[in-house]
């Protein structure tokens, strides 16, 4: 049996962790969610999220602000957008070396999306305000951010 984290393979974490399908991809399972409320909401959630080799959070969008934690596994490629058109690709990882942190912010109402750089990667998701479904928007399948053409028009 494995000694670390590490040394698990994705499925061993997902049941390890009781993780469940998301719908933009990956598992997860909310681990904390604030009694504090603001507006009938709460103030912050956080989950744990996983995306093995063959999975990617597919691009979506929320009302707040999300930081991503990288726990554990390969390094991601979280790639966002403010506007659908402009995009840029950060490191989340371990090796601060090779440019990779292990927190990035996505601003709110950013579009997002995500994909592993090896077997799988365990990381959290705190969510300010609260996360919850009814502001949490998917982007039809198969879009992506669309480059300004010369003159500044989409």
């Amino acid at each position: 049996m494995a000694s670390s984290l590490n040394g698990l393979t994705a499925a061993e974490v997902i049941r390890l962790l009781d993780l469940k399908p998301h719908p933009e991809g990956g598992h997860y399972r909310e681990t904390f969610r604030d009694p504090r409320e603001a507006e009938g909401r709460s103030v912050s959630t956080a989950i744990y999220y996983l995306l093995d080799t063959a999975e990617t959070s597919e691009w979506h969008r929320v009302d707040a602000a999300e930081i991503w934690h990288h726990y554990a596994g390969a390094p991601l490629v979280i790639s966002v957008s403010p506007n659908g058109h402009d995009a840029s690709a950060h490191h989340l990882g371990t090796d601060l070396a090779a440019g990779q942190r292990p927190q990035f912010v996505v601003p709110a109402g950013w579009w997002q999306s995500a994909t592993s750089l090896g077997a799988w990667t365990l990381v959290g998701c705190t969510v300010a305000p609260g996360f919850v479904f009814e502001a949490f928007e998917m982007a039809p399948p198969n879009w992506r951010p669309t480059p300004r053409k010369p003159g500044g028009s989409a």
